[in-house]
């Protein structure tokens, strides 16, 4: 809606905020955090890992299946996680150049060889 006062364009947000769920409580607003799920490939740098994310996509004109990678930088206040874990890593905001995620939680250790 615009303000005819000053022209400027304004937006209302009362409705969502009051909008009841099934238990009558007003709805609260939580952003969505997103979580990868991938193994640790390096944990040489203090409080940081590189966490190596695969994902499998299908090639949109032939179909095949084919496995997409990524790599990312999180942290890991804790030094806790070694090369080979498998953790969980929950989308934060910037806290280095290039790390962006935390590792929310280990879910698998990696086998002592």
């Amino acid at each position: 809606m615009i303000n005819e006062t000053t022209g400027t364009a304004e937006t209302t947000e009362a409705s969502a905020a009051t909008t009841p769920n099934p238990q009558g409580a007003p709805a609260a607003r939580r952003a969505l955090v997103q979580t990868l799920v991938g193994r640790v490939v390096s944990d040489k740098m203090n409080k940081t890992v590189t966490v190596l994310v695969e994902r499998r996509v299908k090639h949109a004109l032939y179909g095949k299946i084919i496995t997409r990678s990524g790599k990312y930088h999180a942290h890991d206040a804790s030094n806790e996680c070694k090369a080979g874990d498998l953790v969980e890593i929950s989308a934060t905001r910037k806290l280095s150049k290039t790390k962006a995620w935390r590792v929310s939680s280990v879910l698998e250790k990696a086998r002592p060889e």
